[in-house]
């Protein structure tokens, strides 16, 4: 009897073992419960710790209180002036009332996915109504202000509370920029050219003034050069004729040696002349004393 008194105490002490643990869970600080009983959601433990429920009839759906970031893809979007834009965008979010949400969503995943629609929607009604320059102005600040609120009014029904909502990355298709990259560098080539031919009209001109500066300036130092010379003939022959007027007999021996230094001066020059030609007349005679001289 006693024997089987004990092992229905150890049989109902580990029973009583197991409800405990079945029925105790524990909240970290991070983290808050929704109570589930038989399918249908009883409360929400917020406070981190240690928590009971009734064991069999209650599960316990855990969410995160921190926030969630959610990054869109990139999607293209039309704005105001018919352009077209690729914009990535991501949001910050944290489930404010697990209650709601599970009843709402149910899961992260789709939280996830209904986050992204009205981001998508809020994104394409707002940029649908701005121009490229105004999304690339201050002005977009605005714009981005208008997604989030209207985001964060429409998420707080999922009982989520969107915090920010930004665009991470704005730029044009690749067809759109491939567009732009050809016409910017049709632009600049037709700028090169224009810039080229004008380089070349004005070395056109450069070289056509140097030529005639070139040409004055050759003919002004030649005609200087044509009077100065003929001004030194002059003077030449000046004295040339006031020297032979002096002294006919000097000049005439004078112009002599000098015929016989260009004559003689040559290498080593072979002449055959007559005993008797006037070229030797001064060698034989000497030079004819001047009238002056005579006694």
């Amino acid at each position: 009897m006693n024997r089987l008194f004990k092992r229905a105490a150890l049989v109902s002490a580990a029973l009583g073992l197991w409800a405990l643990g079945a029925s105790a869970y524990v909240v970290d600080e991070s983290q808050q419960a929704l109570i589930i009983r038989f399918g249908a959601p009883m409360g929400v433990a917020g406070e981190p710790g240690l928590k009971f429920k009734v064991p069999f009839s209650d599960s316990i759906v855990f969410y995160d209180r921190r926030l969630q970031t959610l990054a869109s893809p990139a999607e293209q979007v039309i704005l105001g002036d018919q352009k077209r834009i690729e914009v990535e965008t991501y949001s910050r979010f944290r489930i404010s009332d697990p209650l709601r949400f599970y009843q709402a969503v149910g899961t992260l995943d789709q939280a996830n996915a209904q986050l992204m629609q009205m981001v998508s929607s809020s994104l394409r009604r707002e940029l649908g109504e701005v121009s490229l320059r105004s999304l690339l102005s201050p002005a977009r600040q605005q714009s981005v202000a208008i997604i989030e609120k209207d985001v964060a009014e429409k998420a707080r029904a999922l009982g989520i509370d969107v915090t920010e909502v930004r665009l991470h990355r704005l730029d044009l298709p690749l067809e759109a920029s491939q567009a732009i990259y050809d016409r910017m560098k049709s632009e600049r080539q037709r700028e090169a050219k224009e810039l080229r031919a004008q380089g070349f009209e004005w070395a056109q001109q450069i070289q056509a003034k140097a030529d005639r500066d070139r040409t004055v300036l050759l003919s002004e130092v030649q005609r200087q050069s044509a009077i100065t010379h003929g001004e030194a003939d002059a003077a030449a022959n000046q004295i040339l004729s006031a020297a032979f007027s002096k002294d006919p007999g000097f000049y005439k021996l004078y112009r002599s040696l000098q015929t016989y230094r260009q004559a003689l001066s040559d290498s080593q020059p072979m002449l055959v002349l007559s005993p008797d030609a006037a070229f030797l007349e001064q060698f034989e005679n000497g030079p004819a004393a001047s009238d002056d001289r005579k006694p």
